[in-house]
């Protein structure tokens, strides 16, 4: 048992991406330097588990994923309220990347018409189409618009790759209410992209 003074690791590195945080919103250039390549390896091994989710091994590259969302972090507001903010802007960069990369995939194939989606507690199969992602994308945006909190979940669980206690403190939920939102949105998804 670790004693009561001895701080983790990972508390450290939390701390230190929370400060970046504060300088960046209050204008400091230099810190928002320090935090994107911080923050790098775990968008780098967030896109992987999306990645893996969806099938996307072949059709989607990690690197090239990060390094789109990690430019449009970059490149737009730095006004993180806090490190959870970050990862819920961080969620919807992936999330935008991969629906415009779908977009793209439908143009290509020309025509085709919307599929059925089995979800499971990833939300949709290991065999990822960009007709499914374009569904739940237009799905997440009414689940959104009726509860945003839902909405939020479903954005950090399924395009982020964030599991049930790392969505909890991402919002500053217990992880009995993320399991209990989780498994309603996953319901109301269901339903609404299986009638559509």
């Amino acid at each position: 048992m670790r004693s009561a003074g001895r701080i983790s690791s990972m508390e450290v590195r939390i701390d230190r991406v929370q400060n970046l945080l504060e300088r960046t919103r209050n204008g400091d250039q230099s810190a928002l330097a320090e935090l994107l390549p911080l923050v790098y390896d775990e968008l780098r091994g967030l896109a992987r588990r999306v990645r893996a989710r969806n099938g996307a091994a072949e059709t989607v590259n990690t690197t090239a994923l990060v390094h789109e969302a990690y430019e449009r972090l970059a490149s737009g507001s730095s006004q993180w309220n806090d490190r959870a903010h970050f990862f819920r802007v961080a969620a919807t960069a992936m999330r935008h990347i991969l629906v415009d990369y779908a977009r793209r995939q439908k143009a290509s194939k020309r025509g085709g018409e919307q599929e059925h989606v089995q979800l499971s507690n990833a939300i949709i199969s290991d065999s990822q189409r960009p007709e499914e992602i374009l569904a739940l994308d237009e799905a997440l945006k009414t689940l959104s618009s009726i509860d945003t909190r839902q909405g939020e979940i479903v954005e950090l669980r399924y395009f982020v790759g964030l599991t049930i206690d790392e969505t909890a403190d991402a919002l500053g939920l217990s992880p009995s209410t993320v399991k209990r939102e989780w498994t309603v949105a996953r319901a109301w998804l269901h339903r609404e992209m299986n009638n559509s």
